[in-house]
């Protein structure tokens, strides 16, 4: 973490309405400040980006790397496609991208489950950790005077 990653996510939490200290818990969490981390989520894949091999007008290359979560947020690729993200994945890696379209996935979350930010973050994660949440909001704390 440094400072001009903390005002990147001020910036982006402040555009879509977020907290900045939620931003920059989901961050420590997901990739611990590494702004160009990556994963491959290969069940990610399976159950979402392989039927898009069905569509001519995705080409192998973009189905998997649609089952990439990217950057300081971990965005998967998919979920940045369907809120309108239209550049190269391995930009998502830049802060500025990234984090963007990780506050606008993150704040529909939150409206879609009413406010509950608990589980949204449940949702964020997709399951796969059930303590997701509360880890996320123990790491919260630390970050409430930055």
């Amino acid at each position: 973490m440094n400072d001009e990653l903390i005002a990147v996510a001020r910036a982006a939490a402040a555009r879509h309405g977020l907290d900045l200290d939620l931003i920059c818990a989901v961050i420590e969490q997901e990739s611990s400040w590494k702004t160009y981390a990556i994963r491959y989520e290969n069940d990610f894949f399976n159950r979402y980006c392989f039927p898009l091999f069905k569509n001519p007008a995705i080409t192998p290359t973009e189905a998997r790397a649609r089952a990439f979560s990217w950057g300081l947020m971990q965005v998967m690729g998919q979920t940045a496609r369907e809120f309108g993200y239209s550049g190269d994945f391995p930009a998502l890696c830049d802060p500025q991208n990234g984090v963007d379209v990780g506050c606008r996935v993150l704040s529909h979350k939150i409206a879609v489950n009413q406010g509950n930010v608990r589980d949204a973050l449940q949702a964020w994660n997709g399951g796969a950790n059930p303590n997701y949440a509360n880890q996320v909001l123990a790491k919260s704390e630390k970050y409430r005077s930055v």
